[in-house]
């Protein structure tokens, strides 16, 4: 795999960086950090991003994903509310249940991603590093009769593979029991979690909000199982890369639709038929007529990357899109890439010219994902 480039995981910031309650133990495993997201992370370990990216696909990894926003919104109304927000069916998750959805704007755009889950009649909203102080104020601003508690106290651990059940069954049956996108409050090793069962990954495996003054013991304890191995930054982009899963910032903002961005399905049906969401004009306008453009799938031909912001051409020289993430796919064993392309060019097989360094790299628009999801079902 090519070295990653410094400039994929820097951060504008970089003098007022945090770090997370496993900044010690990064340090211990001879963690690479670097900036990201207003945090001090590790990109990878002395083991490498190849070597980490392929535990994950064939055992299990360990990342550190405290850098994201935790957030709980109380009362029994908080669902309600929520979905003012959201084009999704928040009313209907379950207690022990949660989803994905994507908070919008009056115009359509995606202003955030995020994970919402159900303990009870609290709501668990997990929120992307760069945007956890907007959506606060967004939360406060727009349904501020709900109560709604940041967890800054809180770290976050993801463990991923289709190894990682069998290393939590020893940790903790009833985790190892969870399905898919179903969530507990347990305890593991001795200590109090929040977990769910879902990842960034495409494979299988959990996400553990545990107190901060506990993430280092539990993090190690997960780390001692046989099949576990700590892994970084890179390996977690190249393996959501593969996955087909959306980078807030990169492949999805404000200015991308989810019709736009292939995420038709976060708009639920009940919502289309209410059509009481945030931009319910624009987006179902979308929905009805199509819009004018896609993300895709893309998959170049040679071994040449397609970074972010790469420029697409249809075959007659004609503008066609851009790229929005790219890179080495390792299991995938080529360069791959997602990105936005006019409509007329989104079908599978369509030949398009990716223009990196003044050169014309031939492409292939292709189905997503590169590599097939293996949630547990």
């Amino acid at each position: 795999m090519s070295e990653l480039i410094p400039s994929d995981f820097e951060d504008p910031d970089a003098d007022r960086l945090r770090q997370t309650p496993l900044d010690a133990l990064h340090r211990r495993l001879g963690g690479r950090m670097v900036p990201f997201a207003g945090y001090e992370l590790p990109v990878q370990y002395p083991t490498g991003v190849m070597a980490e990216h392929t535990q994950c696909r064939e055992r299990a990894a360990l990342f550190d994903v405290s850098h994201m926003g935790q957030i709980s919104l109380h009362g029994a109304d908080a669902a309600a509310a929520l979905e003012t927000l959201v084009p999704g069916d928040m009313l209907g998750i379950k207690p022990g249940r949660q989803r994905y959805t994507v908070f919008l704007d009056e115009a359509g755009g995606i202003l955030d991603d995020l994970m919402v889950a159900r303990h009870g009649e609290r709501l668990l909203l997990i929120v992307n590093a760069s945007r956890k102080d907007a959506d606060a104020q967004h939360l406060a601003t727009r349904i501020p009769q709900i109560a709604a508690e940041r967890h800054e106290d809180r770290a976050l651990l993801a463990l991923q593979g289709p190894a990682a059940v069998t290393a939590m069954a020893r940790l903790s049956p009833q985790a190892a029991m969870l399905g898919f996108m179903q969530v507990a409050e347990l305890t593991i090793a001795g200590i109090p979690v929040w977990i769910s069962r879902s990842g960034y990954t495409g494979e299988d495996g959990f996400e553990i909000s545990v107190p901060g003054a506990d993430a280092e013991a539990l993090a190690e304890k997960l780390l001692a199982e046989p099949e576990v191995m700590a892994a970084g930054l890179g390996a977690r982009d190249s393996l959501r890369l593969e996955a087909g899963l959306c980078l807030y910032g990169n492949d999805i903002d404000e200015l991308t639709t989810p019709v736009e961005a292939n995420l038709n399905w976060t708009i639920a049906k009940r919502r289309r038929e209410s059509k009481d969401f945030p931009g319910a004009v624009p987006i179902m306008d979308q929905l009805a007529n199509g819009p004018t453009r896609l993300r895709v799938g893309l998959r170049p031909e040679g071994r040449a990357p397609a970074r972010a912001e790469t420029v697409i051409a249809a075959a007659d020289g004609t503008a066609a899109g851009t790229v929005t993430s790219g890179g080495f796919g390792p299991t995938a064993g080529t360069p791959i890439a997602m990105g936005y392309v006019r409509r007329d060019l989104a079908n599978e097989g369509q030949a398009l010219d990716l223009l990196v360094r003044g050169k014309a790299l031939p492409a292939r628009v292709t189905a997503l994902p590169f590599v097939p999801h293996r949630y547990a079902r």
